[in-house]
């Protein structure tokens, strides 16, 4: 069989060489391309992953640290990150993590076992000697949908999109707005802190019990949770929930107790995962960039581990309110 060495020898040219142009790379003067894409296809050569690994001193390989019980909007990004990962020619491993201590330095250990290019987060983690440990382990490290000072990170406003997200429904004339939040992650405190500067721009008094905290951030959790804000007081007029998939499990309670959604609540989500424009009725929610955000999070750590410089340290994404059916103005 013939072998990278052997295609390198007859050409009279470095492994690596040969290796760059096997994956399709640039940099490889023009003639000697041709000779040994010749070569290539008169004998039949398939680069070796092992080998193109060993010559480039990579494996090729992400890791990727996802929540353990992740929700719709996770799933989406997770999916974008693998494609764009794999158009970059990289394998991904999966680490799944609780917000818990133990469960952190479980996922730590398994990543500084394997042999790894670089990792995404899309858990955030708060023990800050796993940050410390993966920059002394001379990772690339990019953080998606959160920040972390020190690393380079994509995400949005999420205070600023929770103030609009309020925003629109004291702009309907509602004033008594309950909240279904998390307080696990950076993300939700800044979406609960949002929900609160807009009530204080709108003059309406801060009420503690109002808000709910889910136990995760998933519809199941979003159906527990409305049952329980249920029991708790009828008085209101709107939801606001952190996320589109608290939502869904928000508006399936909401008809099983018989209210109607937007008639007699208004519900306002956050994310707009997918299934968001086919919920009856259409969920009105904050829309984040998946698409970029995927592609950003890739390009920023395939940057990282070739060694180019980083466009930026922290960027800031668009989002955008989409208004759909599940609001309307307060009768």
């Amino acid at each position: 069989m013939v072998s990278i060495k052997d295609i390198a020898k007859q050409v009279g040219v470095s492994v690596s060489t040969v290796s760059r142009v096997a994956n399709g790379k640039k940099y490889v003067n023009p003639k000697k391309r041709e000779q040994i894409l010749a070569l290539i296809e008169e004998t039949g050569y398939v680069p070796n992953q092992a080998a193109r690994n060993m010559v480039l001193r990579r494996s090729f390989t992400v890791g990727i640290v996802i929540p353990y019980t992740f929700n719709m909007f996770q799933r989406q990004l997770f999916s974008i990150i693998e494609r764009h990962l794999e158009s970059f020619g990289y394998h991904t491993l999966f680490f799944f993590v609780k917000f818990d201590g133990a469960s952190e330095k479980e996922c730590l250990a398994r990543l500084k076992s394997e042999k790894l290019d670089g990792v995404i987060l899309l858990q955030e983690i708060r023990d800050q000697s796993f940050y410390e440990a993966l920059s002394r382990l001379q990772l690339p490290v990019v953080a998606s949908t959160f920040s972390f000072s020190g690393i380079p990170s994509i995400h949005i406003d999420e205070e600023q999109a929770a103030i609009d997200a309020v925003n629109h429904l004291t702009g309907l004339g509602h004033r008594k707005i309950n909240m279904i939040c998390g307080s696990d992650f950076t993300f939700g405190r800044q979406r609960m802190e949002g929900y609160y500067k807009a009530l204080d721009a709108a003059g309406i008094e801060r009420d503690t019990s109002r808000v709910l905290f889910a136990r995760y951030y998933t519809a199941e959790s979003g159906m527990y949770s409305m049952r329980e804000l249920l029991l708790r007081n009828r008085d209101f007029s709107a939801i606001y929930a952190a996320t589109d998939d608290l939502a869904l499990g928000v508006i399936r309670i909401l008809k099983d107790e018989g209210l109607r959604v937007p008639g007699d609540v208004s519900v306002v989500g956050f994310d707009d995962i997918e299934i968001a424009d086919y919920m009856i009725p259409r969920l009105t929610t904050i829309r984040q960039p998946l698409e970029e955000m995927g592609s950003q999070t890739t390009q920023t750590l395939h940057r990282a581990i070739t060694g180019n410089p980083l466009y930026t340290a922290e960027q800031i994404l668009p989002y955008k309110l989409i208004i759909r059916e599940s609001t309307a103005r307060k009768n």
